[in-house]
């Protein structure tokens, strides 16, 4: 197995993984880059699938945004296999980039949204609620190619099960989930956790505002705007986030960041829409220290092994 060490070349050096559209790295994810110098860590931004780069020159490579794989997943999940020394570790990025893993944490006992899946080839068998339903591709991300369906309307049904066979055709499984319509006033919290001496701790947390107004219409870019704010959440959203992480196979110890999505229920009880271990925004600036808590986690972690 892989491990993460001190450089014996001198300063460390670390590669924040990105896309070849945001080869500069997200603004939020550049706030690292100065604790980390503080720290003696110096940092590049990195392109996951250009050819030059010698991943062996890096003591440490930091999944951030190669938000660009989602159309081929398995060349990602293979380069994953091919890094050194990589956070989150590669067998963790297999099993998150495929959605289909919400129904092994429903199986472990944490609440999910309910979700019905629509593999290539299938007919889609329209829910006998005529409620709001939400269809997306089970590897996604930055809600592309994501709608909303009231399927009480004739239109909507008929641009629902247009968008399940568009994912079809391309070869992608479907998933659908119900609408959880308290997202439209609550909205969704998104819990950070960041390494640290003592294992994976709640760092911070951040609202989300509704995104899905309707049907599928495509997204300009890799991904959809977003309204964000910070949170302070509850102890019954902490109490669900901490059993997802410990549902994490081969334990979240060995994670360097997390983030739990969460959205209250029918019952007002919170749920897990999506546990994010790839490459999920971490909303370093919109709490005090974080972007310092993520440069300690990631010092640490390269005098550590996975």
């Amino acid at each position: 197995m892989s491990s993460y060490h001190q450089s014996t070349r001198g300063e460390p050096r670390v590669a924040l993984v990105t896309c070849a559209e945001l080869a500069d790295l997200e603004a939020d994810d550049r706030l690292v880059i100065g604790p980390l110098a503080a720290r003696g860590v110096a940092a590049d931004a990195v392109v996951w699938d250009d050819p030059a780069v010698e991943w062996s020159r890096y003591d440490l490579a930091v999944l951030r945004s190669p938000w660009d794989y989602m159309s081929r997943r398995d060349e990602f999940v293979t380069w994953a296999g091919n890094v050194p020394a990589l956070a989150n570790p590669a067998d963790v990025v297999g099993w998150n980039t495929d959605k289909r893993y919400l129904d092994e944490l429903s199986a472990a006992g944490v609440p999910t949204v309910p979700t019905s899946w629509v593999a290539p080839g299938e007919t889609w068998v329209l829910p006998a609620d005529r409620g709001e339903y939400v269809i997306k591709p089970a590897v996604s991300a930055g809600s592309q190619d994501t709608g909303r369906y009231d399927l009480a309307d004739p239109e909507h049904r008929d641009l629902a099960y247009a968008h399940v066979r568009r994912l079809g055709d391309a070869g992608r499984m479907t998933m659908v989930q119900p609408y959880l319509d308290a997202v439209d006033t609550a909205g969704e919290t998104a819990l950070l956790f960041l390494a640290t001496p003592d294992g994976l701790r709640f760092s911070h947390a951040i609202r989300k505002g509704p995104m899905l107004t309707g049907p599928d219409l495509g997204t300009d870019g890799l991904y959809k705007a977003e309204e964000i704010s910070a949170r302070d959440p509850g102890a019954e959203e902490l109490a669900v986030a901490e059993k997802t992480l410990a549902a994490v196979p081969g334990g979240s110890e060995r994670l360097l960041y997390a983030r739990v999505d969460l959205i209250p229920g029918a019952d007002g009880a919170p749920v897990l829409v999506e546990l994010e271990l790839t490459e999920p925004s971490l909303f370093l600036g919109y709490a005090d220290g974080a972007p310092e808590r993520l440069a300690e986690a990631i010092l640490a972690r390269l005098s550590r092994p996975v």
